[in-house]
């Protein structure tokens, strides 16, 4: 896949630049998190009539009902998970073109992504081909059951609001574990759980508007 053919003119390292300022100026701290973003090229993760906005904070259409996470947001659910110790196994609920996964690759030896939307899977599985992610598998399901055999995990993010999160998911991750993940219909809130022994304890971040977590799968 040719980054100067798809998204021409908006590829430039001092295009990139301005968005990791942006994020930095808008309260993102993690310098590990700031380098994925800045390294990762958007625009091959939105259609090609998008990518001369693929740079802007803002989030953008990908069909199927779908949208990409606005930068900031990809940002904030990172830094989160990276609060308590290093990312080695990574699960995503809600691969969507694929551009979260390619973040968290930068900064997981693992990850493990799921999509119920089946052209979409092949889409971003495409996509980590073409930039030589070895290090994610894609798979195309029901995200609400999680990856229960290639768990537990040190980390899950969701991608889609959930009225509740599905207690699955905490099942499936291993002690200190993070979950971050938008709950609630309208008025969501992004929260962070952490797993703590038998117990959960939870900090909200801020508001959210997410897709829904839908069950299922489609094509």
């Amino acid at each position: 896949m040719n980054e100067a053919r798809h998204g021409a003119g908006m590829t430039s390292q001092r295009t990139r630049e301005r968005l990791i300022t942006r994020l930095r100026d808008q309260g993102i701290r993690d310098a590990a998190t700031l380098d994925a973003l800045a390294a990762v090229p958007r625009h091959l993760f939105v259609d090609e009539a998008l990518a001369t906005r693929a740079y802007e904070d803002t989030a953008l259409p990908i069909g199927h009902g779908q949208t990409i996470s606005q930068p900031y947001i990809v940002a904030r659910m990172t830094a989160a998970l990276r609060t308590s110790g290093p990312l080695e196994r990574v699960l995503e609920i809600g691969t969507g073109s694929g551009y979260q996964a390619a973040v968290l690759a930068r900064l997981a030896q693992q990850v493990y992504t799921i999509e119920r939307v089946g052209a979409l899977a092949r889409s971003a599985r495409q996509r980590f081909a073409a930039l030589r992610l070895g290090n994610v598998q894609v798979r195309h399901g029901d995200g609400s059951h999680g990856w229960p055999e290639k768990g537990p995990f040190d980390a899950i993010i969701v991608t889609a609001a959930a009225r509740a999160v599905p207690p699955v998911l905490f099942a499936q991750l291993q002690e200190g574990g993070r979950l971050v993940i938008p709950v609630g219909d309208e008025g969501q809130e992004l929260t962070l759980y952490r797993r703590q022994g038998t117990t959960i304890a939870y900090e909200r971040l801020e508001s959210a508007n997410f897709v829904p977590l839908l069950p299922g799968e489609v094509g």
